[in-house]
């Protein structure tokens, strides 16, 4: 198995500890461990493509990785009455469609490719999560209490409705068969 993939398993073997650590009120430890494993999704595709370790056990699992990652800690902020259930089921709305969308294209032969807007959607996702897990850590007390936190969580909603819509829109002919 390949560093790439390595990483992939890592992100998926941390999430569990990252629940269970957040749930039992270790917010900080958990935060680190959010932090670590959403750095890996980065990490591994770029090793990947730059020494062409592409397999696709990492087509398949890098994907699969950050979902349940996100998903995990956005239903833990439900869980602790940080954000609004509709705003995850909106979320785990767009990952479903899309993710179907995906295989039907794979089944057909064809490859859906990430877009930028999808690129922009996880960075926002993985970039409001550790301001959400850290009760809007830096900004609460020190910056007269700026909702960096909801600003951001808006911003990655906005962003997964998006490109949610542009992956329909651009991949339409995936419904068509």
């Amino acid at each position: 198995m390949n560093l790439p993939n390595k990483l992939t398993l890592g992100r998926i073997f941390a999430i569990p500890v990252f629940i269970i650590l957040l749930l039992m009120g270790y917010r900080v430890i958990a935060t680190v461990i959010f932090i670590a494993a959403a750095f890996t999704d980065m990490l591994d595709g770029k090793i990947a493509r730059k020494y062409n370790l592409v397999t696709n056990f990492g087509k398949l699992m890098d994907p699969l990785a950050d979902k349940l990652l996100t998903m995990s800690a956005f239903l833990c902020l439900v869980e602790l009455g940080q954000i609004p259930a509709w705003m995850v089921i909106v979320i785990l709305g767009r990952e479903f469609i899309i993710t179907g969308m995906r295989q039907v294209a794979a089944a057909e032969g064809i490859v859906i490719a990430a877009g930028w807007s999808g690129k922009i959607k996880t960075v926002l996702q993985m970039t409001a999560i550790p301001i959400l897990l850290l009760e809007n850590w830096p900004c609460n007390p020190y910056f007269g209490n700026f909702p960096l936190d909801q600003i951001l969580l808006w911003a990655a909603l906005v962003m997964t409705i998006v490109s949610g819509a542009e992956y329909i829109i651009k991949n339409k002919e995936v419904f068509s068969q």
